[in-house]
């Protein structure tokens, strides 16, 4: 078993020596990313999670002091950060100090690894809604283990456990590692053949999922800080990001 926050300590050992010496250029927290710029130009994101909402007036009393900042303060909410919100915050300074080369698998829908075939089965953790048809139309049975019950109705732990542990592909949400779910996720899990860690929050740093059963990382690098920043802070989601994202894949030896 691995303890939960095992990966974002992880990422934080591995990327805060490329933190020293650079500043937060500036920093958008909107209604479903956190955006994040260095002084160096390079930018990161990660979701913000609708359960982040903290109560009253404050949600980051820090607000209105990030820019200028040394990195490494936002990178330290990998490992300090008390709830999603500030993990999320750590999470896009770390994508932004990751630069994975270009031509890295790049601009292919993840799945298009898998060679899905008919009969087997696949875990989806997190709703991610443009897959569902096209893993069904490969012949996989599909079963979607969801936290949220306005978008999906849920599991209940039995067979949310049992679907875990009998699948043969998992696809698992980025944002596992913002509520601290993914390594009690990953440990119900029994031999699937692949396991891909998908979306914009992802970390692309394979050696952290060392020890780990995950074969695919499936993120995004930000190409136009300009208009990403601009469209987090004007409430934008992934369809509006998009163009303005470079999608990777790596495959984790």
């Amino acid at each position: 078993m691995i303890k939960s926050g095992t990966i974002l300590n992880r990422l934080y050992e591995s990327i805060e020596p490329a933190a020293q010496n650079l500043r937060i250029a500036d920093l958008r927290i909107g209604l479903s990313y956190v955006g994040i710029k260095l002084d160096d130009g390079a930018a990161g994101l990660a979701a913000v999670l609708p359960e982040s909402a903290v109560r009253g007036c404050t949600v980051l009393k820090e607000a209105g002091t990030y820019v200028g900042l040394p990195v490494v303060e936002t990178l330290k909410y990998l490992v300090e950060g008390k709830n999603a919100l500030r993990r999320a915050v750590g999470v896009a300074t770390a994508n932004a100090l990751v630069l994975p080369k270009k031509g890295d698998n790049e601009d292919r829908e993840a799945t298009t690894y898998l060679n899905l075939q008919p009969g087997e089965k696949v875990v989806m953790v997190g709703l991610f809604a443009p897959l569902v048809e096209r893993i069904r139309s490969t012949g996989a049975t599909l079963t979607i283990v969801e936290k949220n019950p306005e978008r999906l109705d849920l599991l209940s732990p039995e067979d949310k456990e049992k679907a875990l542990k009998n699948c043969d592909v998992a696809i698992i949400t980025a944002t596992t590692l913002l509520n601290n779910t993914f390594e009690e996720t990953i440990d119900l899990l029994d031999a699937p053949r692949s396991v891909v860690l998908m979306g914009p929050s992802t970390p692309l740093v394979s050696e952290i999922f060392r020890d780990t059963p995950v074969t695919h990382l499936g993120g995004a690098v930000v190409v136009n800080s300009t208009k990403v920043l601009q469209i987090i802070s004007e409430g934008g989601g992934t369809p509006a990001l998009r163009p303005y994202l470079r999608f990777v894949n790596l495959i984790n030896k």
